[in-house]
Formats: C-alpha cells, structure tokens, sequence
C-alpha cells in the first residue's frame, strides 16, 4: 500500500556471549574427539612450557651456585716463553699476590711429578689420568671447596706423606672413606680426606693433593707454583685481575695466564640457549601437528552437521552467525588445549626441578603466552570449516536429513 513503512527483518546479531555458549554446546556432544584435539594442541604446549621453565629453573639454579661460590674468584697459570716453551711462575708469586690491597684470600697448588696408584702392584703407566700436585693449607677457602668426608691438610699432616683425593681420583681409586694407603710417587701415602666436587676449580677433582712441604720432601717438588686461585673484593675483580700478570711476574708478565672460573660456567649457561632453540623448535612442529589435529575435527564436525547447519539456516540463522559459531568452537577447542598444555608443562617443569633439587621457576610470560599462542592456532585451523559451513545453503545442507 502507497504510504505504508516496510519492515526489513534482519537477523539477529549473535553476541559475543552467545557465541561461546553455542560454541560449547557444538564441542560437548563429541567429548572423545573433542579431548584427542586437543591433546595435540597440549603437547605442543606443555613441550614449551617445560623447555622454557626446565631452562629457567637451571639457570636460576646457577645463579644460586655461583652466588653461594662467589664470582670473584681469579686464576693465575704460566703461559708460554717467546721461544714456545712453557713458562714457570716465581716461587715467590704467592705472596707477591697477597700485597695487593684488594685481594682477600690467595692460595696455590704445584704440579708434581709422580703417580698415584690403588697398591703398589699396579702397572706404572696404568695412572687414569690423575695428576698429583702440592697444596697450600689455605686452598679450600681460596676455592670455596668442602670436605666430603675425612679432614683436610693441616700445619701438621702438610708436612708429613697424607693426601687428600678429589671426588673423581677417589671414584676411581674406589676409596670412599679416609684411613687406606695409597701408593704415590714411590711412598706410601695415608688418605685423610675426600672433597666434594668443585665447580669453580674442577682440576682438583681429578687431582690428589699432597702437602707442600711433603711434596718438597718425598716427591722432589721444585716449589714453583702452577696455578695460583685468589679471591678480590667484589667491586674490585676487574682491576685485580689486570695487575695480576705484572704482580706475578714482573719481568715477564706476558708469560702469565689470568682467567675467571666463573665466566666459564655463565658461558655454559649461554650455551644452553642452543638446545633450548631445538626443543622450542621440536615444541612449535607438535603445536602445528596439534592445529592440523584441530582444522581435522571442525571440518568433520562440519560434514556431520549439515542437517544442523540447514536447520539454523532455515530458521534465519545468516552465514556470518554460523561462520562465527564454528570458528568460536576452534578457539575454545584450542583454548582448552592451550590450558591444559601449560598445566600440563607445569607439572613436568615442577616434577623434574624437585628431581634434580632446583627451584621451580616458570616465568609468568610463558604462561600467558602458552594460552594466548594457541589462539592464532585456533582461528587458523577453524577459519576454512567455518567459512565452509557458512557457504552450505539450506536446501543442501537439509538434504541430508
């Protein structure tokens, strides 16, 4: 009729809420497959998960070993002469060192020609590789080392033929406990202590440490120090550490050595980084297999549904309503795949940490990410069954009822 308004009827729009109750509606009626979904998702998830918290957790242990042992440690060895031979530190390098005003500890140890063995019947060339080398009294606090069992060399027991094994020499010598013999540079020698390893100085671990007067006495030690281990205060590590070769060897303090232990062990943090880039690597083709796993399940989801899918059509569902229905069914498949993952690499990250002793840590980004990675996941796998869905016609997709 002239005059008369037309009314266009539109389709309701489908809110935000809506579409995650029909979303979770579509996703509970195939609860099996639904939960194999997303356990693809998960593993690509809790891999990492538990790459990033392992390597944190390792790292941070480190840091707690290193702040307990001290980074100011420094180590002085002889170099090589001009002429390529290897160069001697002055016998009186010691105490030249402890002059210096910052240096707070200095000890030394001298490497000794002689051969340690179980009993005097083993066969001369049968060392196992451990060195024999004298020590100074003050070596332990220099190297913040600790007697595993037994004592440590004394004013007294320094003088006379005693050693002390490091953790490997005793390994493998199979002495657990002070009070044997062991045969040494021709003398028989009586074991009063073990150490515990050394992270900071690990050539004492597969050393045995002998007196030095001892070593002078029995063994013919020449008295030259081979490595020098001295502690600066914290504030004064790097300038120590260039004074160091002059101090030691004035007339020739190019043929001195000067390293820090403890730059070798953040190095070997840094290394880490390597196999952590692989893992990750290992973790993101799990991630992708599980989104293969999830595009999988929408688009059988779609061929199951398309009496549903005509169904809703015909009552005037639009295709926009029914494109975000299915794609918001993807995000919460994923989404739960994406909690679940991080639960789940949470709980290796914690299982293995309290194996090996270290503190928990997972960084609150990784856990946020572990969620809000699988959502691009998600929409990526869901985007095709949903727009696929969305094109099917009523007449078509009823033909199927």
């Amino acid at each position: 009729m002239p005059g008369d308004a037309r009314k266009v009827l539109r389709p309701t729009r489908l809110g935000p809420v809506d579409a995650v109750l029909v979303g979770a509606v579509g996703l509970r009626v195939r609860p099996l497959r639904v939960a194999l979904a997303a356990l693809g998702i998960a593993i690509g998830i809790a891999a990492m998960v538990a790459v990033v918290g392992i390597s944190a957790s390792s790292r941070a242990q480190l840091d707690r070993e290193l702040a307990k042992l001290g980074t100011n440690l420094l180590t002085v060895e002889p170099g090589s002469t001009v002429f390529g031979e290897a160069a001697k530190l002055p016998v009186e390098s010691v105490p030249m060192v402890g002059r210096i005003r910052p240096v707070r500890s200095v000890s030394a140890t001298g490497r000794v020609q002689a051969a340690v063995y179980r009993n005097d019947h083993i066969p001369a060339g049968n060392t196992g590789g451990i060195s024999v080398l004298a020590a100074m009294p003050d070596l332990l606090d220099s190297v913040g080392g600790r007697i595993g069992t037994g004592s440590w060399l004394n004013q007294a027991t320094a003088s006379y033929p005693a050693v002390v094994l490091g953790s490997k020499t005793a390994r493998r010598l199979d002495i657990r406990t002070p009070g044997v013999r062991v045969w040494l540079g021709g003398h028989w020698f009586s074991v009063t202590g073990v150490l515990d390893p050394l992270p900071l100085a690990p050539e004492l671990d597969n050393a045995a440490l002998v007196g030095w007067a001892a070593a002078r006495d029995y063994l013919h030690f020449d008295g030259h120090p081979t490595t020098i281990y001295c502690r600066s205060a914290d504030s004064q590590v790097e300038a120590v550490r260039t004074v160091l070769p002059a101090t030691v060897n004035p007339q020739s303090p190019f043929e001195v050595k000067v390293s820090r232990p403890s730059d070798a062990l953040a190095a070997q943090r840094t290394s880490d980084r390597t196999l952590n880039g692989l893992l990750l690597g290992l973790g993101a083709v799990a991630l992708l297999v599980g989104g293969v796993g999830v595009a999988n399940t929408m688009v059988i989801s779609v061929l199951e549904r398309r009496g549903e899918i005509g169904l809703r059509r015909s009552l005037g569902a639009a295709r926009g309503q029914i494109r975000w229905q299915f794609l918001m069914e993807s995000l919460i498949l994923s989404a739960i795949g994406g909690v679940g993952g991080v639960l789940l690499g949470g709980l290796v990250t914690a299982s293995y940490d309290a194996l090996q002793s270290w503190p928990v840590v997972l960084p609150p980004l990784v856990i946020a990410g572990g969620v809000i990675v699988t959502l691009p996941v998600g929409a990526a796998a869901g985007l095709y069954p949903a727009i696929r869905a969305a094109r099917l016609t009523p007449t078509d997709a009823l033909a199927t009822l």
